[in-house]
């Protein structure tokens, strides 16, 4: 059973996602939060595999809540997916930063937030190939200001089949799509990843794609 927090300052929101993730049998809402204060709280209280968090919630907001879950080392397997009205979001690069798994528009159709759901519990970011490559193209640059999100680590931990690996996940390809990139079984894929995931001190997924660009080893230019 998948256990889901719903986080908004709007009810009618949160009405809506809880019955229509609540219809489905493998997955359970365990709590709801009205800002972000709160859903840090409930997060705490419930220990959910997944969070749905608004970005724009008075008092503490989305972004600051996000960086709580992640920080806490109580909450390392709960994952968090930002809610947002525009896909480029001026924010979503920064929640994608401090842990946040991906992220899903409010008006999406419910059968991809009801996958999106299912794909971040088991491990996956939220971050098609289209999205990551508008989203990190609009912002990785603000990246260097604010500090990496994780320490420098020197490339010459990585494999060069690692890092093969890495710029394909940074791409937003999905383990069987990098399998067949490389020629590889699905199984090996799902190793390189995990293990460049261990060597970077990474979360999920979704920091791995802002290390290839803080590393500097995907560029703005790739996206032309």
């Amino acid at each position: 059973m998948i256990s889901v927090l719903l986080a908004d300052d709007q009810a009618l929101v949160r009405a809506g996602f809880r019955a229509l993730l609540s219809a489905e049998p493998d997955i359970e809402v365990v709590g709801e939060a009205a800002d972000g204060l709160e859903a840090v709280a409930q997060a705490r209280q419930t220990r959910p595999d997944v969070v749905l968090m608004d970005i724009r919630m008075p008092g503490v907001d989305g972004l600051e809540a996000t960086k709580r879950i992640a920080a806490d080392p109580a909450l390392a397997a709960t994952r968090v997916v930002i809610l947002t009205t525009f896909e480029l979001d001026e924010y979503v690069f920064e929640a994608l930063r401090t842990g946040a798994s991906g992220f899903l528009v409010k008006d999406t159709e419910p059968v991809e937030l009801l996958r999106g759901v299912r794909a971040v519990a088991a491990g996956d970011a939220l971050l098609s190939p289209s999205v990551t490559r508008r989203v990190i193209g609009e912002f990785a640059g603000r990246s260097v200001q604010s500090g990496p999100i994780m320490p420098p680590v020197p490339l010459d931990q990585l494999t060069d089949r690692e890092r093969e690996v890495l710029v394909l996940v940074a791409e937003g390809l999905s383990n069987d799509e990098i399998a067949a990139r490389l020629v590889i079984s699905p199984a090996t894929a799902k190793t390189h990843v995990s293990r460049t995931m261990n060597k970077l001190g990474a979360r999920d997924r979704a920091q791995l794609v802002v290390w290839a660009y803080e590393a500097g080893l995907i560029k703005p230019g790739w996206l032309n």
